[in-house]
C-alpha cells in the first residue's frame, strides 16, 4: 500500500499535519521517532516519507541517510526551521525529494507528499519493467509471426514515434509497449501506463491532464496528471479505444501540440514523451458508431503493430505453457509437475480466446493441481472451493504483476480495496512476499 510515513517527535504538530494529509486523501502512518519508523522501510517500500530534522536519538539527516543506505530512490521530505535550511539544502543536493520550512501552508505539505507518492509508483513500475526485461524470453514463440513481430519491435523502438498496438485480449499488448520503451532511448525515463477502460468518465480529466496548484484553495488537491508524469518518458494508453469521448477531443491536442493544460490551469506545460496506445481490432467500426474520434485515430495509428490470436500460432503453445509452469512452480513451491491427458488434451484443442493471459492463468492452475484431472475431468472439488482457488491464483498473479503493491494489484483486478484485503486474508496471502519474487523463473 502507497502511504506516508510522516516522523516528528512533537505529539501536537505530528497530529495535526497526519490530518493534513489524511485530509488530502493520503494514507498515513505517524511515528515519534526515527528508529521506530525505520523498522518500517524496505527496498520495496511503496510510500514516501515525511520528517522533521530536530529530533532527539536520531535526527532527521540521519535518518535521511540511513533511508538512502536501503533505497537511494524512496522520496524523503524534510520539515526544517529556519536555522536548518541551509542543511535542507545540502540534503536536497544529495538526493532528499523535497524540504519545507516552518511555517509552512497545510496545502504545500499535501502536494508535496502527493508528488513523492507519484515518482515512487514510477520508480516501482521501472523496475518492474526492469525486471522483466532480464526474464529468458519476453515474447516467447518461434512461430513467423512471432519472430517478425520481435524483429518489428527492434526497429520501431528506436524511432522516435508513435506507435498503435493491435491485438485481441490477453495477447500481451502491455508487453509489447514496455519493450518498444526499454529499447528506446527513452529507456531510463518513466514509462507511465494508464488503462484507459478503468477510468471512470468523470475522473478521467483528473487522472490524465492532473489539477492545477492554483485553482483550489492552497493548492491542497492539486495534482500531477500521467500524461505530464511521462514528460521525457513514454505514455502508454491501455485500451484506448474505451478512452470517454469527452476526453478525447483534449487528448488529441496534446498530441498535435504536446503541451498539457492541468484543469484550472493558466498556462500548458510543455512537454516530450512519446505515446504507445493499444487497442482490440475494430477500432474503424468504433469511428463509423461515432465513438471514437477518425482525427484521433490517425493520429495515433503513425505505425500499428498487430499481435496474432494465440490460435493463429499454435506451434507456440507448448513452449508458453512450459515457461510459464517453470514460473507457477517457482512462485507456488510445487517441486514437481506431471503433465496429465486432460491438460495434454486442452493444450491440443482449446482456441484459447483469452490468448496468452488464459494460457498462463491454465498453467498456474494446473500447477496448484486445479486443472488436469481436478477442473476439466470428474472435480474433486466443489465449485465454491474451485472458485476460491481461482480467486486465490488470479490474486497471487496480480500481487506478482504488481510487485506486491496492493494499489496496483487494485487496478489489476478491478476490485476495491477492502474485497481485496478480504481475499488475501482468507489465502493467507502477504503482498510482501510478491516483492522478492518479480522476475522468478
Amino acid at each position: 500500500m502507497a502511504e506516508i510515513l510522516f516522523v516528528d517527535d512533537d505529539d501536537s504538530l505530528r497530529e495535526a499535519n497526519v490530518q493534513t494529509l489524511e485530509l488530502a486523501g493520503l494514507a498515513v502512518r505517524p511515528f515519534a521517532g526515527a528508529q521506530a519508523a525505520l523498522s518500517a522501510i524496505t527496498p520495496g517500500f511503496a510510500g514516501a516519507v515525511v520528517t522533521d530534522i530536530r529530533m532527539p536519538g536520531m535526527d532527521g539527516l540521519q535518518f535521511f541517510a540511513r533511508i538512502r543506505a536501503i533505497d537511494p530512490e524512496i522520496p524523503v521530505i524534510l520539515i526544517t526551521g529556519h536555522g536548518d535550511v541551509p542543511m535542507a539544502v545540502q540534503a536536497l543536493q544529495d538526493g532528499a525529494f523535497d524540504f519545507l520550512a516552518k511555517p509552512f501552508a497545510a496545502g504545500h505539505l499535501a502536494a508535496s507528499a502527493g508528488k513523492a507518492l507519484n515518482a515512487r509508483a514510477l520508480v516501482l513500475d521501472n523496475r518492474r519493467l526492469r525486471i522483466e526485461a532480464r526474464s529468458e524470453s519476453p515474447l516467447i514463440g518461434d512461430s513467423p509471426a512471432m519472430v517478425r513481430l520481435r524483429e518489428t519491435i527492434a526497429q520501431v523502438a528506436r524511432a522516435e514515434i508513435d506507435v498503435l498496438i493491435e491485438g485481441e485480449t490477453g495477447t500481451g499488448k502491455e508487453l509489447v509497449a514496455a519493450m518498444l520503451h526499454r529499447g528506446s532511448p527513452r529507456s531510463a525515463r518513466a514509462f507511465v501506463a494508464v488503462n484507459c477502460a478503468a477510468l471512470p468518465e468523470a475522473y478521467a480529466e483528473v487522472e490524465l491532464f492532473g489539477h492545477a496548484a492554483d485553482a483550489v484553495p492552497n493548492g491542497r488537491f492539486a495534482r500531477t496528471g500521467r500524461i505530464e508524469q511521462s514528460n521525457r518518458g513514454t505514455l502508454f494508453l491501455d485500451d484506448v479505444d474505451s478512452m470517454p469521448l469527452s476526453v478525447q477531443s483534449r487528448f488529441l491536442r496534446v498530441l498535435e501540440e504536446r503541451e498539457v493544460l492541468p484543469i484550472g490551469g493558466q498556462r500548458p506545460v510543455p512537454l516530450d514523451l512519446r505515446v504507445i496506445a493499444s487497442a482490440k481490432p475494430g477500432l474503424e467500426a468504433l469511428i463509423e458508431q461515432g465513438q471514437f474520434r477518425r482525427d484521433l485515430y490517425f493520429r495515433l495509428n503513425v505505425v500499428r503493430l498487430s499481435l496474432p490470436p494465440l490460435r493463429e500460432r499454435r506451434e507456440d503453445i507448448a513452449p508458453l505453457f512450459a515457461a510459464f509452469v517453470r514460473e507457477a512452480a517457482a512462485q507456488t513451491g510445487q517441486a514437481e509437475f506431471r503433465i496429465t491427458d486432460a491438460v495434454r488434451r486442452r493444450l491440443i484443442e482449446h482456441d484459447w480466446p483469452g490468448n496468452v493471459r488464459e494460457l498462463r492463468n491454465f498453467a498456474f492452475s494446473a500447477v496448484l493441481d486445479i486443472a488436469g484431472t481436478g477442473a476439466w475431468e470428474a472435480p474433486e472439488l466443489g465449485l465454491a472451493e474451485r472458485i476460491r482457488a481461482y480467486e486465490e491464483m488470479l490474486v497471487r498473479e496480480a500481487l506478482t504483476q504488481a510487485n506486491g503493491s496492493v494499489a496496483r494489484a487494485m487496478e489489476l483486478l478491478r476490485v476495491p480495496r477492502k474485497t481485496l484485503y478480504d481475499k488475501m486474508n482468507r489465502a493467507g496471502i502477504v503482498p510482501s512476499d510478491y516483492r522478492v519474487q518479480r522476475g522468478r523463473k
